[in-house]
């Protein structure tokens, strides 16, 4: 006898329509967790590695216990406000703020980053980052390390199809619009998990529900996979039975929930990460659970006009939340398994333009990276004099993310079969920040 949301109804040997829609929905709706979950068997976890005789690259053990949060400034932050100060140039270049010391003798940064300024042997700026000449504001170079859009997985999205899921956690959470957030030829089993919304209610059993009940429907979803998946090519369906598993296991588990839950952190705590608070903690305590991938999207950074005004008012945010999640990475002695970077699409015009704004400049841009084991406490790289082009061949997002993998231990240089059955490298500029080495 199995039973769905209301009295029981035996099945007998025969599912009707009204069970396929109701079981349908506790498997593509209510238990979807937003798609992420979905197919979960069909990817292949662990990197892929080089056979040394045939050049053919095959799947080996992943690396586990590593995460890395990826912070979007959504707009593109001005680094000559922030990162990159050029204080001996025009004012109509130099703009209103001033820089100030920070306590790695010879580096400077915002006078509104003042806890920057005291972390600073706990960062690395990356300076003079070229992104790509749409100068548009998808994220998707910062999120694929491609210049194309729409084209490629995003970093998240990848790292769940190579590694290993965590136990009773989505490996991928995202506070992006689902559009920018693409899994591409990987498939929807592997775009990310949104926190928010109807994502959340779904780590919660259903009114009445009990997990006796629940295990009474997931007898009926593994007959109803069966007939589905008789109607299918065998790759939508492929994976279902370890994706309902998957989601049973959240649901049924407070793992995933603890996670998500912000209540569980003292007011002090959340004053302590300033206003962007529910971003930056939330990432922290789903890195400490176990969240391989975590993408935040955090204010709003496109200043054609009052530039000043705007980064006045966001840059002492970003600076309390980084002090928070770094300083919280340290005491939790995570600073080596978790890397973070936050950088935005691209950076501002060096020449300050009407309304006191800057327009787009993807010629030049800033990253800050912490964690990971790299080498911190240093400015990497160096612009002009007006903070407009890298002096050197400049660092481009893809050699971010390059290093980014390497945290995770997945080579960079694998490939991924698209839907053509096409080999696409997870990266083709595979060079890292050597100096974050």
């Amino acid at each position: 006898m199995l039973t769905l949301l209301g009295p029981k109804r035996s099945c007998g040997g025969r599912i009707s329509r009204r069970d396929v829609l109701q079981a349908g929905a506790l498997a593509l709706g209510g238990l979807t967790l937003a798609d992420v979950l979905r197919l979960r068997a069909s990817a292949a976890p662990g990197v892929r590695t080089e056979d040394a005789a045939t050049g053919r690259r095959t799947l080996g053990p992943s690396h586990a216990g590593k995460s890395v949060i990826m912070i979007w400034l959504r707009g593109g932050p001005s680094h000559i406000d922030s990162y990159d100060m050029k204080p001996a140039a025009p004012p109509e270049i130099r703009g209103e703020f001033r820089p100030i010391s920070t306590n790695v003798p010879g580096i400077q940064v915002c006078e509104h980053l003042p806890l920057h300024a005291r972390m600073m042997d706990k960062l690395a700026i990356v300076r003079g980052i070229k992104s790509n000449d749409l100068g548009d504001h998808t994220p998707h170079y910062i999120l694929t390390g491609f210049p194309d859009r729409g084209k490629r997985p995003t970093f998240g999205s990848i790292v769940s199809y190579l590694k290993r899921r965590p136990d009773g956690l989505p490996p991928y959470v995202s506070s992006f619009a689902p559009s920018f957030d693409s899994a591409t030829y990987l498939g929807p089993s592997h775009r990310p998990f949104i926190p928010k919304g109807e994502g959340l209610e779904n780590l919660r059993l259903g009114r009445g529900m009990t997990l006796g009940r629940l295990d009474d429907r997931t007898q009926l979803l593994g007959r109803l996979d069966a007939w589905r998946r008789k109607l299918d090519d065998g790759r939508t369906f492929a994976g279902l039975d370890d994706f309902t598993a998957q989601a049973v296991e959240m649901i049924a588990t407070a793992k995933a929930r603890e996670a998500f839950d912000l209540k569980r952190e003292s007011e002090a705590t959340r004053q302590r990460y300033g206003r962007f608070w529910q971003s930056f903690l939330m990432a922290r305590r789903l890195v400490e659970a176990g969240v391989p991938v975590v993408s935040l999207k955090v204010g709003d950074w496109d200043t054609h006009e009052h530039n000043f005004r705007d980064m006045r008012d966001q840059l002492p945010e970003i600076d309390a939340g980084m002090h928070a999640l770094i300083g919280d990475l340290y005491e939790r002695g995570l600073q080596n398994d978790v890397a973070v970077v936050m950088w935005g699409e691209f950076g501002r015009a060096p020449r300050i333009s009407r309304i006191a704004g800057r327009d787009h400049w993807p010629e030049a841009g800033a990253a800050v990276v912490a964690g990971g084991g790299f080498r911190v406490g240093q400015a990497i790289g160096e612009t002009d004099a007006q903070a407009a082009r890298s002096k050197g061949a400049p660092y481009t997002p893809s050699n971010i993310m390059a290093n980014l993998y390497r945290h995770l231990g997945i080579d960079p240089s694998v490939t991924i079969p698209d839907n053509n059955g096409r080999p696409m490298y997870v990266l083709d500029d595979r060079e890292p920040v050597r100096e974050l080495l």
